[in-house]
C-alpha cells in the first residue's frame, strides 16, 4: 500500500478528531476520502503530510513513517490544499521558476502544457489571484514533477461548477499512473473519478472499498406483496431504513447480489411477493444512508 494508517488517533485537547483510523490506499488508485465537514478528512491529510502528528498509532506514506518524511519522499509527493499558503508577492511564473530546481524529475514540457491548459496568467502576482485561480496555481506546482503520489485536501471547495469540471478533467488527464488521494465532501464530482472510496464520520472510518464493488452491492429496494405488510420482523441487519406502506416494503440492501436471491429472502421473511424493484444508488445516496444509520445507532 502506498498509504497506510494503523489504529491512528488524533486528539486536540479533549476533542477526538480521529478515532482509530485504519486506512489502506492501493498504489495506482484514485482514492477519495469522503465525509461531511468536520468528519476528520483534513486532519487525516495533514497527519499524512506531517503537518500534524498522530496522538497514537502509525501512518506510513511511500513506506516511510509520516513523521520521518525526508526530501527523498517529498520530491515524489504532490500536495494541494484549499488553504495552501503561497508566496503572494511572487508572480505565477516567478514561483514556478523558483520551484523547478527542487525537483529532479521536473518536466518543462508538461509544465508548459499545464500552464497553458489552466490558463494561468504568468505575470500576475499570486496574491491577486482568485480562489479558483489559486487552486489552479497549486495544481501547476504539484503536477510538472510527475509525483508518484498526489495528495489533495478539499480541492473542489468553493469552486463554481464549471471550474470544478475543469479541475477534475485536468486530474484525469495528468495523473495517469499516479496514485491520487483526495479528500472531499463533493460526492457528485468525485464519483466518476474515484476508483476507491473511504467514508469518515466524526473521526471514525465507516468503511473503505473499491467504488465498483460498493456501488454494485447497494440497492434501493421496493417490494410489493399480495397482502398488507408490517415491519418485516426477522429482516437481516444489512437491510437499512425499513419502511412499510400498505402492501409495500421499502429499504436499502447493502449486500445485494441479484434479484432472484433477494426475492427468495423476501418471500421467506414476509410472504408471497408480487413485484420487486431494485435501483442502483450513487455515492451521495449511499453515504447519506450510512451516516443516518450510524447516527440512529449511537447513544
Amino acid at each position: 500500500m502506498i498509504v497506510q494508517t494503523e489504529n491512528v488517533w488524533k486528539t486536540f485537547g479533549s476533542f477526538g478528531a480521529l478515532k482509530g483510523l485504519s486506512l489502506c490506499v492501493p498504489e495506482g488508485s484514485h482514492f477519495a476520502l469522503l465525509g461531511a465537514n468536520g468528519a476528520g478528512k483534513t486532519t487525516s491529510i495533514k497527519m499524512l503530510m506531517n503537518i500534524v502528528q498522530p496522538t497514537r498509532g502509525i501512518a506510513t506514506i511511500l513506506g516511510v513513517d509520516s513523521r520521518r518524511l525526508s526530501r527523498r519522499e517529498l520530491v515524489r509527493i504532490g500536495y494541494v490544499s484549499e488553504s495552501q499558503e503561497l508566496p503572494g508577492r511572487m508572480t505565477v511564473g516567478g514561483y514556478i521558476s523558483y520551484l523547478r530546481p527542487f525537483y529532479p524529475d521536473w518536466d518543462r514540457t508538461l509544465e508548459a502544457e499545464v500552464l497553458r491548459s489552466l490558463r494561468l496568467p504568468l505575470e500576475r502576482r499570486i496574491k491577486n489571484l482568485s480562489h479558483g485561480m489559486r487552486l489552479k496555481m497549486a495544481l501547476a506546482c504539484a503536477l510538472p514533477f510527475r509525483p508518484k503520489l498526489l495528495v489533495m485536501d478539499e480541492p473542489l471547495s468553493g469552486l463554481d461548477p464549471l471550474m470544478r469540471e475543469e479541475v477534475m478533467q485536468s486530474l484525469f488527464h495528468w495523473t495517469s499512473g499516479a496514485t491520487v488521494l483526495m479528500s472531499s465532501h463533493e460526492l457528485v464530482e468525485v464519483e466518476e473519478f474515484a476508483t476507491h472510496v473511504a467514508f469518515l464520520d466524526r473521526g471514525k472510518l465507516l468503511f473503505q472499498e473499491a467504488t465498483h464493488d460498493l456501488v454494485k452491492r447497494f440497492r434501493e429496494v421496493r417490494a410489493i406483496f399480495a397482502h398488507p405488510v408490517g415491519m418485516a420482523a426477522g429482516a437481516p441487519p444489512q437491510w437499512l431504513e425499513l419502511r412499510s406502506d400498505g402492501h409495500a416494503l421499502s429499504f436499502i440492501d447493502t449486500h445485494y447480489s441479484d434479484e432472484e436471491t433477494l426475492a427468495s429472502a423476501l418471500t421467506g421473511i414476509v410472504g408471497s411477493l408480487g413485484q420487486l424493484e431494485c435501483r442502483p444508488m450513487g455515492l451521495r445516496s449511499i453515504f447519506t444512508a450510512l451516516a443516518r444509520t450510524m447516527q440512529t445507532e449511537e447513544p
